[in-house]
């Protein structure tokens, strides 16, 4: 089923033929990608404005956040710093959602085309006034690429519960697309 806005990640059922760090990393975002999409296809603009208690972030603000967390995986990958304090970045929610799954899928190619074993190379590196520092790659996982996950699932409930759930036949553990 070819997508047809042309966006990455509406179908993840190819698998790398081989078992290595850097394959495991891509596919993990693979993953990730594949959960944004569908969570993300046929949101509203009147969804975004969705927000589950007074305190909580609306459904347009956890979609800027993923756009945040989306950065610094590409940073990562790009092997650029992530600059803090980060500019926010404040686009509709087509702009948004594409320049989302543009980031994870440069990770995700850079991360297949990469040796076994480079995987030390994309460890995430800060920048503050100036400062450097730099964690290693594992907490990018534990970091951004689990915190994303978790805030894919919030997006998930909180349109279901705004009345425009996920379009029915996604097949989460396959990653094949509706009606595939």
């Amino acid at each position: 089923m070819e997508p047809k806005d042309s966006l990455p990640f509406s179908d993840i059922t190819k698998v790398p033929g081989h078992y290595h760090a850097s394959a495991m990393a891509a596919r993990m975002v693979e993953g990730l990608g594949f959960r944004y999409y569908w969570a993300t296809e046929g949101l509203t603009e009147a969804d975004l404005a969705y927000r589950p208690s007074p305190d909580g972030r609306t459904l347009g603000e956890t979609l800027e956040h993923l756009l945040s967390l989306s950065e610094m995986v590409a940073n990562s990958a790009r092997q650029e710093p992530n600059v803090r304090p980060a500019e926010p970045v404040r686009l509709g929610l087509p702009a948004m959602r594409e320049r989302t799954l543009r980031n994870l899928e440069l990770a995700c190619d850079t991360w297949l085309s990469a040796a076994a074993d480079d995987m030390a190379a994309y460890d995430m590196q800060f920048e503050r006034s100036g400062a450097k520092s730099s964690v290693p790659f594992w907490y990018l996982i534990n970091g951004p690429v689990a915190d994303a996950i978790w805030h894919v699932g919030q997006v998930t409930a909180f349109r279901r519960a705004a009345g425009n759930p996920v379009p029915p036949g996604v097949d989460w553990f396959k990653g094949k697309p509706p009606g595939q």
